[in-house]
């Protein structure tokens, strides 16, 4: 009996040691550079198991600099924030030399946020807004979903067992959030939106703007609650 009490005294401690080496937990980052004055950045950075939190800050840092990059979207070619920072700088720089008339300065603020965090899966949120000199800024939101376990990105169809059913359930909450008459589909072509995450009440589902209708609308959003999506999702939201 004693030797008994031991092993489930051991087995516990080896329980409670792995999982406290796969914790992960998040810190808000500023992040800039000593000649930057067009760039303010503050995302959440990843602490713990380094090969867990690596992966993570790697998805979340990429989003930034692919956020920063000026001309063809994800086109970025750079391995840092801070250089993606300064090359924003200098992009401005360059811009306001060739056209001295335009006196708008640009602007880039990126704001990142722990949406939910659980034994299974971790969702976090980046809000970029960039303004080049344009009619007006351009707001954009990415949902990022990693693997609690691995910190390795999951991909919007690995979120859904049955997609066909979560549509299904998806469009009628989508019908009954929807105030634009305006959208790109109908209803009976609604197609799930690039950025699903999950949070406290659900997996929330956000079409950012023009990606289903016109700037004037807006940003698209609406959650599921879990009691009712739960059996779709293949990620526990408890």
């Amino acid at each position: 009996m004693l030797f008994k009490k031991h092993l489930v005294v051991v087995l516990c401690l080896l329980f409670y040691s792995c999982n406290q080496e796969l914790k992960t937990t998040f810190s808000e980052v500023e992040i800039t550079t000593e000649t930057n004055t067009l760039v303010t950045v503050n995302i959440p950075k990843a602490f713990g198991n380094p090969t867990i939190s690596n992966n993570i800050n790697f998805e979340i840092n990429k989003q930034v600099i692919n956020a920063l990059q000026v001309g063809e979207p994800n086109s970025a070619t750079l391995s840092s924030v801070e250089e993606s920072i300064h090359a924003f700088n200098n992009e401005y720089q360059t811009f306001s030399k060739e056209y001295p008339e335009v006196s708008m300065p640009w602007e880039a603020q990126i704001d990142g946020e722990l949406l939910f965090q659980s034994d299974e899966i971790i969702s976090v949120s980046i809000t970029s807004y960039l303004n080049t000199g344009g009619a007006h800024g351009n707001t954009v939101i990415v949902f990022l979903n990693f693997d609690a376990q691995t910190g390795k990105r999951i991909k919007n169809a690995d979120l859904i067992t049955d997609e066909a059913g979560f549509k299904k359930l998806a469009a009628s909450y989508f019908e009954r959030n929807l105030t634009a008459d305006s959208v790109l589909f109908k209803s009976d072509g609604f197609q799930l939106p690039e950025n699903m995450g999950y949070v406290d009440e659900g997996i929330h589902l956000l079409y950012n703007t023009y990606e289903i209708a016109p700037y004037t609308t807006g940003v698209i959003e609406f959650t599921i609650p879990f009691k009712e999506a739960g059996s779709f999702l293949a990620f526990n939201g408890s």
